[in-house]
């Protein structure tokens, strides 16, 4: 045993079994994990201590890295390392070492595994480079604990783990979400001081960090690790990684303060930092910064790359605004950019989503003429379009391209031809796509029984649908809130409410919290049976239980007092509504305005009755009664109508819908239950602040 493998062994306890035994190539059935790991400080406490360190602990024996591959495929990979291992004078390690690092580029882990065996078995002395190799392949496995394994055959060969080493394992251990032992493996390393890390290291700390949640300790890294003095462009990737995450986490400031702070040290932005604020951005709606950080590149002369564009095009499309999505796939054309199959999709998906399936369409062939072969999502993407637009048999032509073309359906897809399936009564067909889901060993999922749950309650199967719902339950299968929604929807329309009161007890007791569209559903169907209170005492216990009305809500029971005549309690809700930040829908500002017309042609009717009865000598008492109490007007409680043509309000119609602003009411007394700390409402018009209210 080397004295530097025996410095090893003092330094890790854990491993003086490895030096006993015979071992040790095992990659097929790696032995013990060893947990060395030592939790001697916080991360920010060793962190603050580090120095420029003096030792640096190099491979022995020494060689130089393998070059870069010149593999560019699998097959031509192993087809050279049989012949390798064929020849009557096996080549130098450093040719296999070269080779293998070729196809761990190419993804292909548990093939270089499998081939190190055969070294092995064929009595290839492998060295520190071969096994490292070994354990990266490990570590992109997921398996950080057969790499450590490896460590044993490092010591076994006379050779020492080096910085390579344990940047693979540290990146294993947060691959797997080893938050705590990766950060223990790095205090060790920094406290001990016996290996230099290299900015490699970090940077794969940092970019573990980020990804774990933990970007505050990344910054704190980065702060620590600033003082190593490493070159300009290993720092820009430890920057770029922190910017990354603070968008990812909605810190834009953050993030374009650090880039503020990187050039003022320096560090020139990349596109890769750019195009991660830009996202950030995108993601926000920032438009007018996004074409600032545009300028900006322009002035550093940093050129937008696929991916940025791509982003810039998915988040126009997600604002409806593909007109201008299709514009920048333009310029994206025009400055030799090839598009990104997801630019496409996203560009797809913009126009399906506001139903121009032509243009969609456009797209997809444009796409195919390019020389870009469709994926996956780019036929879920033109499915569910035209499922939407109920064109079902332009979508199943698309379903049935998909075998053709040799992709493999997704859950994706067969869920979205069953919706437009079930949506276009088209049961047998859907009966046979379902069936062959199965027969290709594809599960379904949660969404998958939803539709099937949906189609039942919408064609009034209701006993079917329960009696289906129960058998998702005993199924292993996740009940989700969708699930209860949507039964909860169809008994409230199907006249059950008690079901539906058992539905909502019964998701509370399995630990589902109940969202607007479950209470929507009941307090509708409360409204249509006309238990108003009840209704009522639904929306306070909406509302103590954290779930805030929506707009929808409060149109419902609005509407449902409104049919009840029951105007005092309408208009306090109205009012609530309104300042909650809701408007009145279509169809409360219609009842509204005919619940006003009654009232005005039944007043009309009573001063006239009064008037015909005695001019003369009934004049009071004619008032009064033409200024009697309303229906469901509260004792005491008198509501001012205003004049009609005062009261609605129709604007200029120009291209859209006409706006109408209703007048409220004036309600002295009204129900403490909306009561706020605002003063009643005095005998005013309310006109402009039901805003948009719309026909």
């Amino acid at each position: 045993m080397s004295i530097r493998a025996a410095f090893w062994l003092t330094k890790f306890p854990q491993f003086q079994f490895l030096h006993q035994g015979t071992f040790l190539y095992n990659f097929a059935a790696p032995s013990l994990l060893c947990n060395y790991y030592h939790n001697v400080a916080t991360v920010t406490t060793a962190l603050s201590s580090i120095v420029n360190p003096k030792l640096s602990i190099s491979t022995t024996p020494s060689q130089p890295r393998p070059p870069k591959s010149a593999y560019n495929n699998l097959d031509d990979a192993l087809v050279s390392f049989n012949r390798m291992l064929k020849s009557r004078s096996i080549p130098s390690i450093y040719s296999i070492n070269k080779l293998l690092g070729s196809i761990v580029k190419l993804g292909h882990y548990q093939t270089v595994l499998s081939l190190i065996k055969q070294l092995h078995l064929q009595g290839v002395l492998v060295d520190a480079y071969t096994i490292n190799i070994g354990i990266n392949c490990y570590c992109h496995l997921n398996r950080v604990d057969f790499g450590f394994s490896l460590l044993g055959s490092l010591f076994k060969g006379g050779y020492e783990p080096n910085v390579v080493t344990f940047t693979a394992l540290i990146k294993g251990l947060f691959a797997q979400d080893k938050f705590s032992e990766a950060k223990n493996l790095l205090v060790k390393l920094v406290t001990d001081k016996q290996i230099e890390l290299d900015a490699v290291t970090y940077g794969t700390v940092i970019n573990g960090l980020c990804k774990s949640g933990n970007t505050k300790i990344a910054m704190e890294l980065l702060r620590s690790i600033e003082t190593l003095n490493f070159e300009a462009d290993k720092m820009l990737c430890c920057y770029n990684m922190i910017i990354d995450s603070l968008c990812k986490d909605r810190m834009i400031s953050n993030a374009k303060n650090l880039l503020v702070e990187m050039t003022k040290k320096g560090i020139s932005p990349s596109v890769i930092t750019y195009t991660s604020l830009i996202h950030g951005l995108c993601n926000f709606g920032q438009w007018k910064e996004v074409t600032e950080l545009l300028w900006e590149m322009v002035d550093r002369n940093v050129s937008p790359n696929a991916h940025t564009f791509s982003i810039v095009v998915d988040a126009l499309c997600k604002e409806g605004r593909v007109r201008e999505a299709e514009d920048v796939l333009d310029v994206m054309i025009h400055r030799g950019e090839v598009p990104e199959i997801v630019t496409y999709n996203a560009l797809m998906d913009g126009y399906c989503l506001q139903g121009q399936m032509e243009e969609a369409q456009k797209v997809f062939d444009s796409m195919v003429n390019g020389g870009l072969e469709p994926n996956i999502i780019s036929y879920n993407t033109l499915i569910n379009g035209y499922c939407k637009k109920r064109r079902i048999d332009e979508a199943l032509h698309l379903f049935k391209d998909v075998s053709r073309k040799r992709l493999n359906y997704n859950i994706v897809t067969y869920n979205s031809i069953l919706h437009g399936l079930f949506e276009n009564g088209k049961f047998d067909v859907a009966q046979e796509v379902f069936n062959e889901m199965l027969a290709e060993g594809r599960s379904p999922d949660a969404v998958t029984y939803n539709i099937v749950l949906n189609c039942m309650c919408k064609n009034r199967q209701f006993t079917e649908a329960f009696s289906f719902f129960r058998s998702m339950q005993n199924s292993e299968l996740y009940i989700n809130i969708a699930s209860y929604n949507i039964l909860i929807d169809a008994a409230c329309k199907d006249g059950k409410l008690e079901i539906a009161k058992e539905l909502l007890n019964e998701l509370l007791s399995n630990g589902l919290q109940p969202d607007a569209r479950t209470y929507n559903a009941i307090i509708n169907g409360l409204c249509e049976e006309g238990s108003l209170n009840e209704a009522k005492e639904l929306l306070m216990r909406m509302e103590d239980n954290d779930c805030l009305p929506t707009d929808v809500t409060y149109n419902v029971i609005v509407r449902g007092f409104l049919k009840k005549n029951q105007t005092y309690e309408a208009m306090a809700l109205l009012d609530k509504m309104r300042r909650s930040g809701f408007s009145a829908d279509n169809s409360t500002i219609e009842m509204l305005v005919n619940h006003e017309l009654r009232l005005g042609l039944s007043k009309k009717g009573a001063d006239q009755k009064a008037s015909n009865a005695d001019k003369s000598s009934s004049v009071s008492e004619a008032s009064s009664s033409a200024k009697g109490k309303l229906p469901g007007d509260k004792e005491g409680g008198s509501m001012q109508i205003t004049n009609l043509a005062e009261s609605v309000k129709v604007s200029g119609q120009t291209n859209g819908p006409r706006a109408i602003d209703i007048a409220c009411y004036d309600y002295p007394n009204y129900d403490k239950d909306f009561k706020d700390e605002e003063e009643p409402m005095k005998d005013i018009h309310r006109v402009s602040q039901l805003q948009g209210s719309t026909l």
